[in-house]
This record gives C-alpha cells, sequence and structure tokens, in this order.
C-alpha cells in the first residue's frame, strides 16, 4: 500500500485560485513520492461570512436546517475548484461532499458531532484516485439532512478523517506552527517542534486558537499523529504527539492570552439552589461554555464568578435579565475590561513550586489578579486587559521558556 496521510488546508490557504493552483502543484510532488492523500479542505478565505451576511438580509430567523444546508456550500466550491486543478495537471482526483465521504453527524444542526466515518469509501476510491479532496466543516444526520460541525470544524473534519484511516494528520495554515506565546505580542517566542496533545489542547482551551480542543482531543484519543504548519512554507512546523513520546518536559512550555472573554459576577443575599439551577440549565440549553469559576456562599450570602467568551455576551444578557425578573434581589455585573494569562505545561504534574513562582511574578511587576484556577497542566489568571502582554513579558522571562 502507498503511504497515506491526511492534509487539511484553511480557507486563508485557499483564499483565492492561485494559491490554490499552487496547492495542486505541491500535491502533485507529493503523490509522484508514491502518496495517496485525502485532503480537506475549508470555504475560500470569507465565504462563510458572506452567506451569513446574505442570510441577514434576509431574516433573523432563519430555520437552522436550511442554514446549514447553506453554508455547507461553501467547502463544495473549494473541493470542486481543487479537484479540477488537480486532474488538469495530471493527478487523479476525486472530490467529494461530506455526504458522499460517508461523515455521519448526530446533534444540533449548526453545531454536530462526528458519529461514524467508513474506512472503506476511501480504501474503494483509492483504487481509482490518488488523491480525495474532501469538504470539512459537515457530513450527514439520521434524517438524511446536511449538518455542520461549528467552529473549527473543518479541524475535526481532518483528525476524524485520520482516525478512521489510521493515518497521520497534517493541518496547514497561515501560521508556522505552535509557538511558547503569541509572536505577535512576543516578537523572540520560540516555535515549538514538539508538543504533547495535552499542552495543545489546553492552550487551545485557554485561548491560543491555533487548533480547536476538540480536533487535538480527537486526534488524543486514537493516537493520531498530528503536524501544523504553515501552508507552502519550507519552515519546518509542530508536531503534536503524546506525551510518552516527548524528551523534554519543560514546567512551562507556553503562556496564552485570552482576550476573548467576559467575566461575570453574581451577587445575591442568600443561598439559593434555585438561582443555580435555572442559570446553569439556561447555559447549558444555550451551549454556553463557561470557564473558570468560583463561589462564596457566606452570611452575606452567595456570590458566584466565572467567565466565558465575548461571543456569548448576548446569550448571558439574556440569560441574566431574565434570572433578575424571577429572583429580584440579584445584582450580576458583566465585566469586558479583563483578560486571562494561562501558563501550560506538562512538566507541571512532576515540578513544584510553579504556581509559587507565577503569582510572586504577576505581585513584583505590580499585575493584580482577581481570579485564578489551576488543572493538572496549567495556571491561568484573570486580569486588567491593560496588563496583558506585560504580564506575557513576564512569565516569559521569568520561566525562561
Amino acid at each position: 500500500m502507498l503511504n497515506r496521510s491526511v492534509l487539511k488546508f484553511g480557507g486563508s490557504s485557499v483564499s483565492d485560485f492561485t494559491k490554490i493552483k499552487n496547492i495542486a502543484n505541491m500535491l502533485k510532488d507529493r503523490v509522484e513520492q508514491d502518496e495517496q492523500l485525502i485532503v480537506v479542505v475549508s470555504a475560500m478565505g470569507k465565504t462563510t461570512d458572506q452567506l451569513m451576511e446574505n442570510v441577514s438580509s434576509l431574516t433573523s430567523t432563519p430555520k437552522e436546517q436550511e442554514l446549514a444546508l447553506l453554508l455547507t456550500t461553501g467547502e463544495q466550491q473549494t473541493v470542486s475548484y481543487l479537484s479540477m486543478v488537480l486532474n488538469d495537471i495530471g493527478v487523479s482526483a476525486k472530490a467529494m461532499t461530506g455526504y458522499q465521504a460517508g461523515i455521519k453527524t448526530i446533534g444540533h444542526h449548526l453545531k454536530s458531532k462526528i458519529a461514524e466515518i467508513n474506512p472503506s469509501t476511501f480504501t474503494d476510491a483509492f483504487e481509482q484516485h490518488d488523491v480525495l479532496v474532501i469538504a470539512g466543516f459537515q457530513g450527514i444526520n439520521e434524517n438524511h439532512e446536511l449538518t455542520t460541525l461549528g467552529r473549527g470544524g473543518s479541524d475535526t473534519t481532518a483528525v476524524a478523517l485520520a482516525a478512521s484511516n489510521n493515518i497521520p494528520c497534517e493541518i496547514y495554515t497561515d501560521v508556522d506552527g505552535v509557538y511558547a506565546t503569541d509572536p505577535r505580542i512576543l516578537s523572540h517566542a520560540k516555535r515549538l517542534e514538539y508538543v504533547s496533545y495535552e499542552e495543545m489542547m489546553e492552550m487551545s482551551a485557554v485561548g491560543a486558537g491555533v487548533l480547536e480542543t476538540r480536533s487535538v482531543e480527537l486526534a488524543k484519543n486514537y493516537n493520531i499523529p498530528l503536524y501544523l504548519g504553515r501552508t507552502l512554507s519550507n519552515v519546518k512546523g509542530t508536531w503534536i504527539m503524546s506525551r510518552s513520546d516527548l524528551l523534554e518536559k519543560k514546567a512551562v512550555t507556553g503562556v496564552a492570552l485570552d482576550k476573548h472573554m467576559m467575566h461575570v459576577t453574581i451577587t445575591y443575599p442568600l443561598p439559593d439552589n434555585r438561582l443555580l439551577t435555572q442559570l446553569f440549565t439556561e447555559l447549558e440549553e444555550g451551549s454556553v461554555n463557561v470557564d473558570m469559576i468560583s463561589q462564596i456562599v457566606n452570611h452575606e450570602g452567595l456570590q458566584l464568578s466565572f467567565s466565558i467568551k465575548d461571543s456569548d455576551v448576548h446569550q448571558i444578557s439574556q440569560i441574566l435579565e431574565q434570572l433578575a425578573v424571577n429572583f429580584e434581589a440579584l445584582d450580576y455585573k458583566i465585566n469586558e475590561a479583563y483578560v486571562k494569562i494561562s501558563l501550560i505545561g506538562s512538566g507541571m504534574r512532576d515540578m513544584s513550586g510553579v504556581a509559587s513562582k507565577a503569582f510572586i511574578t504577576l505581585i513584583n511587576a505590580k499585575i493584580p489578579f482577581y481570579q485564578t484556577t489551576t488543572s493538572e497542566i496549567s495556571i491561568s489568571y484573570v486580569i486588567d486587559a491593560e496588563n496583558g502582554e506585560k504580564a506575557v513579558e513576564e512569565l516569559y522571562g521569568a520561566f525562561d521558556i
């Protein structure tokens, strides 16, 4: 059997026809090196955003299944264009929608999850073709309706295809790989040659934003080697792999700054489980993901603080307004002037003193923090937005990353 891999190209990588032609030539070179490839692509550039704008000019309340049907057309254009170019330059290629690729999904039409992929579809297709170009971000549910996979859906498609076919996955985008911190904040930030699944998941979860958490989690669950690099670049990217395969396990691998968060504080003069039950039920129903959370209950009543993504501001406002109607003594505050700074490193499991050093570093730098949370391999702080980049620099230097 020829060597096989999954390659994924994001929207910025296929944003115009010149880029699509250049990718086709690169794929031809790989095929001539005795490879067969599954290529997953996103919609070209801002196509999905444009489709959403078109909808908003027509209606404010589109049906979810109709919206999902429309959004899948972006990726279908890209697979058609790329496949056409490949065949034109002598590479036997086949374009496939998520439905044709047998990507079965479950759940919400616009945030569905992949339930099953039959690898025999690809085994059969490879008998006649060397490159299979698959539309990312989409699948089909049990009612034969087209669905989309939500944010980062094309990454998830690529990793799921790699897992079902038991082959490596390479994700190409507009960054050179995974950095120890955002190089736009710290120009001398180190590019990481290797990082563990756990560290990458944590970086994604705390706002590093290079890969979606669920695609990395999927790679971890099936032990699929995952590569992240810049499209058509000779610069070496980052391999994401099992922690046990890493030779060096530093206490702190990276520092992530999440500017896209809001901090919510709720106070109520009495401990009341009904309030909390209603709050968390509505957060779950609205798919609002709560991140950092802390609760204080004393003689003054209840105080609950938590952070969420700033994209959920409209939903959280509605939820809190309704709670205030049902619980008249409720007081709440939504603060958008905060950011979250996080230290990540699988070596934290085995080394003590990381939290103490981080606390002292922030205190010495006169950077106040309002909430903190820890996991096995991360420590996060809520700080004032104006101190975000300073905190990155101070912590990066303190831990000699």
